[in-house]
Formats: structure tokens, sequence, C-alpha cells
């Protein structure tokens, strides 16, 4: 017991060092990604960079200090659609080739691609995601009755399903305009030359929105994620001062990163790696937690899960350890 008190504020050490600076630096890839979707929209108006990240930090601000959650909930759903529409018109336009679409489905890695292979990885199963996703799926269903469960899951599996799909049509997008084009992207500009002259001004817009809605709903729910669980460790009370305090210091401190200069290809591509090598940590621990039975009683995890979840374990830590040990062949 007279340790209590140093065990606690270790473990909210820890989940600062983890959380807090991680997610900060996924911040600013969030206000830079969603600016590059912006930059495409109004390019024309000469509007600066730093300024669209600005902007997109005040609104995520403003629903931080002020939205209620069931306010947040429906903005999010209703830029998690809007990126949705947008992309898949962004499929449609770009008609990429379905033989070899078919073909992609396969996973394969090539030498150079490894980086490439641990951010998308990092930026479809976002770490900080499992935390808020715990903590608002309590908030919404607080009863744990069989309904309430049955209706949590059936909400897990649309999103999960959701956000895959995204993924998916982003990817398309890009492998169908972008990477065809032989030109370096690195910032909207690039992005909108690459696609108008082939596909016209009305994909550059669709590409715009689905970036724009991305960076903007990824920039409210990382900080929200840091908040729940910073909460949690430290046993602070839920939408209070501290919790709002720790949501506005990610959104800050991100956004100063994002206005230092920096490539935002290059924030997104980092913070996307960082969530890609966490990842299996995060999943080693979930899987214990998930077959306590003195915890969820008749709810563990059946066998068939465990054996997916192991899977996902061993891909995720495979190519991060075989990411590190490349970078040791290069510093030695």
């Amino acid at each position: 017991p007279e340790n209590g008190p140093i065990i606690r504020w270790s473990i909210i050490v820890l989940g600062v060092s983890a959380l807090a600076v991680g997610n900060s630096a996924y911040e600013a890839g969030n206000l830079a990604g969603g600016a590059l979707g912006l930059e495409a929209l109004v390019g024309s108006f000469g509007i600066s960079h730093k300024l669209i990240v600005l902007v997109l930090s005040a609104v995520s601000g403003g629903f931080l200090l002020f939205g209620h959650y069931r306010h947040i909930e429906k903005l999010l759903i209703s830029l998690v659609l809007l990126m949705s529409v947008a992309f898949a018109g962004s499929v449609l336009i770009t008609r990429p080739d379905m033989s070899a679409w078919f073909g992609g489905l396969w996973p394969t890695v090539p030498d150079s691609g490894l980086l490439t292979a641990i951010a998308l990885i990092g930026t479809t199963i976002v770490p900080y995601n499992l935390f808020l996703h715990a903590s608002t799926v309590r908030d919404k269903w607080p009863d744990r009755s069989a309904t309430a469960l049955r209706a949590a899951r059936t909400d897990t599996a649309i999103s999960i399903g959701l956000g895959g799909i995204v993924s998916i049509l982003v990817l398309s997008t890009a492998a169908a305009s972008l990477f065809g084009s032989g030109i370096a992207v690195s910032s909207a500009a690039d992005m909108a030359s690459s696609i108008e002259p082939a596909y016209g001004p009305f994909a550059k817009y669709l590409v715009g929105v689905g970036l724009f809605g991305a960076g903007l709903s990824s920039s409210i729910t990382a900080p929200l994620a840091t908040s729940y669980a910073l909460s949690e460790f430290g046993g602070f009370p839920r939408n209070g001062r501290v919790f709002r305090g720790i949501a506005l210091t990610v959104l800050i401190v991100g956004t100063a990163v994002a206005l230092l200069g920096v490539r935002p290809i290059s924030i997104i591509l980092f913070a996307q790696i960082a969530n890609g090598l966490i990842l299996p940590i995060i999943a080693v621990f979930l899987l214990i937690a998930m077959n306590r039975r003195g915890l969820l009683g008749d709810h563990v995890n059946s066998w068939l899960t465990n054996l997916l979840g192991m899977a996902v374990v061993v891909i995720t830590f495979g190519l991060g350890l075989r990411l590190i040990l490349r970078a040791l062949n290069v510093w030695s």
C-alpha cells in the first residue's frame, strides 16, 4: 500500500510516453493529411498550408472542448460516410485494372516495400483506436447485458468492415492514378497534378474530400483516445478538466509539429510506421485480457479467435522485427 502512489505515477509516466507522445506525433499526421485534402479543394485560392492546419486544429479543438459524446459520434459517422462515398467515387472514375486488383488481394512485401507494408498495417489497425473503442463502448452500453453485447459486436463488425473497405478504396485510387503518373507526391499540388490530366478535376475533388474527412475525423479521435487511456491510468473523471486538458495538449503538440515545415507525407508515414511497430505489443496484452475468465466469464475468446489473434501478432511482429534487423544492418 505504501508504494501505491509510486506505482500509480510510474504507470502514468509510461502511459504518457507510449500514448501522449506517440499520438501527438500521429496527430501531426492527421492534421497534415486533412490539410492535403483541403489544399486539393481550395488550392487555386492560394491559401497557405499552415493556415489550413490551424483552421483544422481550431475545429478539432472546438469539438474536444465543447462537444458532447453524441455530437462527436454523429460528426465522426458523417465524416466516415463522406470519405467512403468520396473514395468510392474516385475508384469508379480512375477505373483500376480489376485483374491486378484481385491479384493484389494476396499480400506480398517487395524488398523496397517493407516500410510501406508496416505503415499500411499501422494506419488500418490504429492501436489507439483500441483504447478509444473500449471506453466509448462502455459509455454507450453501460448495462453489460446480453442485448448490449450483441449491439456492441454488431457495431464493431460494421465499423471495422467499413474501415477495411475505405482502406481498399484509398489504395485502389492511389494505384490507379498517383503511382502510375511518375510524379513524386509530396503535397496536394503534386496529387492534383497527377490525377487531373487523366481523370478530370472531379476526381481531384473527390480525393480531396476523402483526405479531408479522414484527416479531420482522426484529428479528433487521437486526442480523445489519449484522454480516455490516461484518465483510466490516473483515475481521473472522464469529461473533466484533466480529460479535456490531455486532449488539448495532444492537439496543440500535434499542431506545432505540423507547422514546423516537415513534409506532410513524411509525418504521416512516420506515424503509421510507429503504429505498426506498437500494434503487436498491444495485441499481445489484448489477447491475454480476452482469455481471463475471471474478468470476462463465458465471453472469453474461442480457440478460433485466439488462433486468428495469434496470427495477427506473428505477422505484425515478424514485419517489425524484419524492419529493426534491417535498420541494424544499415547502422552497422
